[in-house]
Order: C-alpha cells, then structure tokens, then sequence
C-alpha cells in the first residue's frame, strides 16, 4: 500500500501552514480537554469522552485511552477507505493525544477554574467547548483529522441508509450517556451543552462564517474535471454531477463538476482542486439543507412535513 501512495506522489502536508494548523489546532483542543472538560467533569464526545470516563474510573492517562481508541478506529478506516485516509486520522488523532498526555501530566487536571462551584463547571462546558471545536477546525484545515467517531459514522453510512450526523448523535449520546452513569446526570448535562459549543466553534473556524450543515462547490476546470472527480469518489467519498456549459465570451463548451460536501471536507476538496489545477475557478455556496444519500433521508423529511 506505502508504494501505491508513492506512485501517487502523495504528500501528507503540500504547505508548511497545514503543519502549523495541526500542532497549534492539537494545542488548543488539548488545552480544552484538560483544563476545562477533565476537571469539570464533562465528557463530550468521541475518544475525548472515553477519556474522561476512563481517567475518572480507574485514573487511566486519558492521552493514552485517546490514542488506543483512536488506532483501532485507524485500523477500520484503513480498511474501508484506504491507508491515505487512515494516516490523516492517524496523524491528527496522535498529536492531539500527546497533548492531552503532556498537559495532564504537567497540571494533573486541576484546571484553571474552581469547578466546585457550579458556575465554574457551566464555564468548563463553554470555553472546553470552544477550545476543543477551535482546534478540531484548525486541525481539519491542516488537511488531517482527529479521528473519534467520525471514522465510525463515515463507516455505517457507507453501508447503511443512516446519515453522517445521525450516527455521530447516537455514539456521541451513547458516550455522554455513559459519562452521566459514572459521574452524574448533571455532568452529561453540562457535557451536552459543551458539544453544542464545540460543534459551532469548529464549523466557525472551518469557514470562517456560517454554520450550514454543507456547501454546494461549483468546480471549472479547463482540462481537469476527470482527475478531479476521480479524487472526490476516492478521497471523500462523495460523487457529483458533470455540468455541460457554454463559456459567455469564448462561446467555447465548458464541463463544470458540481459537489456536495459537509463542512468538514471543504478544506480537503480545497485542497485536491489545487493539487490538480491551481487556475480552477470555485464558487462555494451554502447549503442549508441537503436531502439524499450521505445527507438527511428525503423520506424522512417528506414524511415530517407531510404529518
């Protein structure tokens, strides 16, 4: 598999900012989780919550559990999508559970606030949330992820009719649910409002404006719309539609791809329109709502308005 990707020419990182985005977006995820969910006792989601879980019921480093639940989601990444997705994750995912190591080890969870105080803990859950969903995005704009439960919602929406975001809600919630058995209701409580925080932080940092579940991407490309589409199906995972267009001025036939993808994939399609032709012209738009396959079931939503 190593020598395919390097027949692809394949790079982890084609600029140096990408490299600064995942070790400061790591950073301040990292900060997030130990200064404020750790210490106030809040779980959020995804190898994070497990973490918190884990550190509370038998005083495990929580960088370790990350990591360790984190490698087996890697090993099923690879396996479906291919080692080139699996190695982003891995990437991302390990440097942000050094972090968390790191910074626990030096401040042993004690946290910057007296989370004694209820108030404190409301604050844990709003400002870990901004830190953690901050440094998500950053790391997702250095072209890497950190993993968690969205290599398991990409995987059953693969081979189920279930959307990206509704698995992620049932494993999360199974998450914080098992947060709230351990230490307290009132702990998931405050873990819910943090994942609300974090969700709108990260999409805040990822585009810089909006919240839309996805964008509609126009792609004009004068030679290049195969190698692009080729790359989306492979790399994302996602397919579009071949628009057949008349230039206004050259009056010349022009092919233009239109795609849809969450947020979180942007900065990847961004990414590889550039690698194949950095003189592509791209419109981004936003999509309010997006019904269909990998989306939210046209079904259900016809079924809702219709009662």
């Amino acid at each position: 598999m190593f020598e395919k990707l390097k027949k692809e020419n394949f790079r982890l990182f084609s600029r140096p900012s990408e490299i600064f985005y995942l070790i400061a977006g790591a950073f301040v995820a990292a900060f997030g989780v130990v200064e404020f969910y750790t210490p106030g006792k809040i779980t959020g989601g995804g190898a994070t919550g497990v973490g918190t879980i884990f550190y509370y019921l038998m005083n495990a480093d929580q960088g370790v559990v990350m990591f360790i639940c984190n490698f087996a989601l890697f090993l099923l990444g690879v396996k479906v999508f291919g080692l080139r997705y699996g190695l982003k994750a891995l990437i991302g995912s390990t440097v942000l559970s050094v972090f968390v190591s790191v910074l626990g080890r030096i401040t042993d969870y004690r946290g910057i606030l007296d989370t004694s105080d209820r108030i404190n803990v409301l604050l844990c859950a709003i400002y870990g949330g901004v830190c953690l969903g901050a440094g998500i995005g950053l790391v997702l704009k250095s072209g890497c992820n950190t993993g968690g439960t969205d290599i398991i919602a990409q995987v059953v929406g693969r081979y189920t009719p279930l959307s990206f975001g509704t698995v992620s809600f049932i494993v999360n919630g199974f998450i914080v649910l098992c947060g709230g058995i351990v230490m307290g209701l009132e702990g998931a409580l405050f873990s819910i409002i943090a994942m609300f925080v974090s969700s709108h932080a990260s999409n805040v940092v990822i585009m810089g404006f909006g919240t839309n579940i996805a964008k509609a991407v126009y792609i004009l490309s004068e030679y290049h719309i195969p190698e692009i589409s080729r790359r989306v199906i492979k790399e994302l995972h996602r397919s579009g539609t071949v628009l057949h267009g008349t230039g206004m001025y050259t009056a010349k036939g022009k092919d233009v791809l239109f795609v849809i993808v969450p947020n979180q994939q942007l900065q990847s399609l961004t990414r590889i329109i550039n690698e194949e032709d950095p003189s592509a012209f791209v419109i981004v738009t936003g999509a309010y709502e997006v019904l269909g396959n990998g989306f939210l079931s046209l079904k259900k939503v016809a079924e809702k308005e219709h009662h």
